[in-house]
């Protein structure tokens, strides 16, 4: 058997009426294009759901999947009595093999790191609305991570490949919720890129066009306050190289949270829908281009970290060509920022506030590797990665002090603040950095002082290579 349909669910707990208490009538475009998805799901008789939920434990570098036989869950955070609960069957077998085979594909994931094993609402709400229709099903739950939309695509294909594995029958879901800022007296307030962010999803289910998924920007989905698209993507990685009957059933928003509800019925094969192929063949063919266009300090960077990964050595500034070094690479001293990024997404930034290398050319080199390699926050880059990889080198000038917020602009400056030993830094001109008060938040949770301690500011300029 394969992937029977898919769909994208919303959760708004108000629509069940025990929580709604009245509500629920507000958001009712919702609640019948639920109706429409229930019964069809009760034509389609799946053996088992899977169903991503955002509001599942979610790790950066990890999809958890939950163990054990079973779950339960209820509304009682919503106001409602524990009777009215949701008790699920897990299919243990579907979940073991899809561990087996992501892990096998290099997707991290796995039963391992679970914190609570009740239903979190974006499970419990679309299988509450479900079984109304539908109770015959096993449930494989998974969350989230902070991972490449990429490789959430290539989880869903991973979720098609085990329902192959073994002959179920199967649906998945996607649960999740649109833009939270749509309106200015809404509970998250209105942000413009809330209904862009909308608009834009609601266009690519309508056009099916699954890779426009993977070409939106981090950024924009955090100033949109959504909760959907990694749910989505990967729910696309399930239908790869199948045409899809695709369709937007409802759309509303009254409460300044986007609600879409969509159906996505596979069709035929189609060879040109392998949407990660053909995402990653693109990003690759622009990023060609983008390095013919970079500067001796980031081609610096670019060759140290591809060297020690590909040859397994460090090289020196006598490696390199003397053309490409520039007085300043080679005489001058600075304290120098190797960023990383992968597919829009930061992939290590390691730095050094002050030199510690004989110039800035020896600063870049050893930085690089570390930024690759040895950033705590991220695995190590591997070879695969380094045609994805987008490099900048920031160069750090003198630091002075800086007595208020005043003195500061996230756009000219960076920012360290200061507290005894404790020390966090901030790069300036920073996507969603636009406040200086944003900019020390940052800063001072990154250096770990807690709110009240006193702590002192520096304020200084870059120069950036891209």
């Amino acid at each position: 058997m394969n992937v029977l349909a898919g769909f994208l669910l919303p959760h708004p707990p108000l629509i069940i009426k025990e929580v709604g208490r009245g509500q629920e009538n507000e958001i009712e475009k919702t609640r019948e294009a639920y109706r429409q998805v229930g019964q069809k799901i009760s034509e389609l008789k799946p053996e088992t759901m899977v169903i991503i939920s955002p509001h599942s434990i979610m790790y950066s570098d990890y999809f958890h999947i939950s163990p054990g036989k079973l779950a339960q869950g209820d509304f009682s955070n919503f106001g409602v009595e524990k009777s009215v609960s949701l008790r699920v069957e897990y299919d243990q077998d579907f979940v073991k093999t899809l561990s087996a085979k992501a892990m096998d594909q290099g997707i991290m994931a796995g039963t391992q790191g679970e914190k609570s094993k009740a239903l979190d609402h974006g499970s419990s709400v679309p299988i509450a609305m479900i079984k109304e229709y539908y109770r015959d099903f096993k449930v494989v739950r998974i969350g989230i991570s902070g991972q490449s939309l990429v490789q959430h695509y290539r989880l869903g294909k991973t979720i098609t490949q085990t329902a192959k594995a073994l002959n179920r029958k199967v649906i998945v879901i996607a649960s999740g919720d649109m833009s939270h800022k749509l309106l200015s007296e809404g509970p998250y307030g209105f942000a413009p890129e809330g209904p862009v962010f909308d608009e834009k999803i609601q266009h690519i289910v309508e056009t099916g066009n699954f890779q426009e998924l993977m070409e939106i920007s981090g950024h924009f989905c955090e100033e949109a306050a959504e909760c959907g698209l990694r749910p989505l993507v990967t729910l696309a990685g399930a239908l790869d190289g199948r045409d899809v009957d695709s369709k937007s059933l409802s759309y509303e928003g009254p409460f300044g949270v986007g609600y879409l509800v969509a159906s996505f019925l596979p069709l035929g094969e189609n060879p040109n829908r392998h949407f990660d192929v053909s995402f990653e063949k693109e990003e690759r063919q622009r990023l060609e281009k983008e390095q013919n266009k970079e500067d001796a300090f980031v081609q610096l960077a670019r060759r140290s970290l591809e060297t020690k990964i590909k040859e397994h050595r460090e090289i020196g500034l006598d490696e390199i060509p003397q053309e490409l070094l520039t007085e300043e690479l080679r005489e001058k001293q600075a304290g120098v920022f190797v960023s990383l990024k992968k597919h829009g997404e930061l992939r290590g930034c390691i730095g050094t506030t002050f030199p510690v290398q004989k110039s800035i050319g020896w600063e870049i080199l050893r930085n690089a590797i570390s930024a690759g390699l040895e950033d705590p926050r991220f695995d190590s880059v591997s070879l695969e990665e380094l045609p994805f990889l987008e490099y900048s080198v920031d160069v750090l000038g003198n630091a002075e002090a800086a007595a208020t917020m005043d003195d500061l602009d996230p756009v000219e400056y960076g920012v360290i603040v200061e507290s005894g030993y404790r020390k966090g830094l901030l790069l300036p001109n920073l996507e969603g950095v636009d406040t200086p008060e944003k900019q020390v938040s940052i800063a001072l949770q990154k250096a770990g002082i807690r709110e009240g301690e006193p702590y002192t500011m520096k304020r200084f300029k870059v120069t950036r290579h891209k």
